[in-house]
């Protein structure tokens, strides 16, 4: 693995901030403390400072040379609220939130990069080191896109890494196309007509009418989806009723919906619709549907892919990058980034993980092994895109 020396060198450095954020996490544009962290760095690095995007968002400029290119680089700042259950120096202290998908170790990456990058100024151009709020299903990636991140920061392309458990250390994966799943919710209100529940023939029994709509819900995927595509249709949540002999008047259904491509997104949540009214009526009930778009498909550009594989393999040697790895339906809002602008998401190998847990369980923690290794993807990332003449 050509990690680069000067990184290499910064990595006890790395370890600390990165243990400093995990044990101190915040969650959706509550990231002051993160962000005050962040734009330190970056002021001390030599590197100009916006910050305010999205609330608790922050972007550092860094230009050498004479050129007009410029390129984005992102990683997020938000912790999940999950009751942390390690034990080491570390954990989290802020009780109900923690770190739990590695955006600690993001962040303490991409400034590890800007560093080196900031000492070095081997490029050509700009970069914009984007440090991203919210994107634990509050859309900070959205808000940060409204509020006119490209407008104020252009960039010919834009570019995430996430970490991933179970792919090992110094292996990276990427993909043109649907990388990871679009991610919608919805609430499937049920009403019928309460009653004794020794006399159900009196009234209309919404936990029945409900039961008959989670199931028909599962035939969306596997008749009316196309075979070769992808969908998910996954209800979690079921609430009604409060004790043992009373129908109820009402049932909430609530869940979520993953695909990897606009017209299926679509299908989803109409034949959804379609169903739980259909039902609803059928059972003499009726079905009050709300559905939200959350995330769309993160969805890599062609080129700015084959850019990234190459980066890569000089790092990794190409027998560790897999460049058609398969796509996941966990969804990511660096979705809207990639709407707005060509680029590319990778995965980068984070090891077995503690316990060999996955990503949002409360033993996971970030591998602080891979540190150095990202950053000097990003380096290397920045000084071929931007190659000096």
């Amino acid at each position: 693995m050509a990690v680069i020396e000067r990184v290499r060198e910064m990595h006890g450095e790395l370890v600390e901030l990165r243990r400093d954020i995990h044990a101190h996490p915040e969650t959706a544009f509550e990231e002051r403390r993160t962000s005050d962290i962040v734009a330190r760095k970056l002021e001390a690095f030599g590197i100009e400072v916006h910050r305010g995007l999205a609330k608790t968002g922050v972007v550092g400029t860094l230009r050498s040379g004479g050129s007009t290119r410029a390129i984005g680089l992102r990683a997020d700042l938000d912790a999940l609220p999950i009751q942390e259950l390690n034990a080491f120096a570390h954990r989290s202290r802020n009780d109900g939130r923690m770190h739990a998908c590695g955006h600690d170790g993001h962040t303490a990456m991409l400034l590890g990069a800007a560093r080196y990058l900031a000492e070095t100024r081997n490029f050509d151009g700009t970069v914009n080191f984007i440090f991203q709020p919210a994107e634990e299903g509050e859309g900070g990636g959205r808000a940060m896109v409204e509020e006119g991140l490209f407008e104020r920061f252009p960039v010919e392309a834009v570019f995430g890494m996430h970490n991933w458990p179970g792919m090992p250390v110094g292996r990276f994966g990427l993909r043109a196309g649907p990388m990871m799943a679009s991610s919608d919710v919805f609430e499937i209100t049920v009403r019928g007509r309460g009653g004794h529940a020794a006399l159900p023939h009196d009234g209309v029994d919404p936990i029945v009418a409900a039961s008959a709509i989670v199931q028909a819900l599962q035939t969306i995927v596997s008749r009316n989806v196309n075979p070769v595509d992808a969908g998910v249709v996954s209800v979690t949540q079921f609430n009604g009723g409060r004790t043992w002999n009373v129908i109820p008047d009402e049932v909430v259904l609530r869940g979520t919906t993953r695909a990897f491509r606009p017209a299926t997104q679509d299908l989803l949540e109409t034949r959804l619709r379609e169903i739980a009214e259909g039902l609803a009526r059928a059972h003499g009930a009726e079905a009050r549907v709300h559905y939200e778009r959350r995330y769309p498909p993160t969805v890599n550009s062609a080129r700015e892919t084959e850019l990234c594989a190459r980066v890569l393999e000089a790092m990794a040697g190409p027998e560790n990058v897999e460049r058609d790895i398969d796509p996941v339906m966990g969804a990511e809002d660096f979705a809207f980034m990639l709407q707005a602008k060509p680029g590319c998401y990778i995965f980068i190998g984070n090891g077995p993980g503690e316990g060999g847990c996955m990503l949002h369980n409360a033993h996971y923690d970030f591998n602080d092994e891979i540190l150095p290794i990202g950053a000097s993807y990003w380096a290397r990332l920045v000084e071929y895109a931007l190659a000096k003449p």
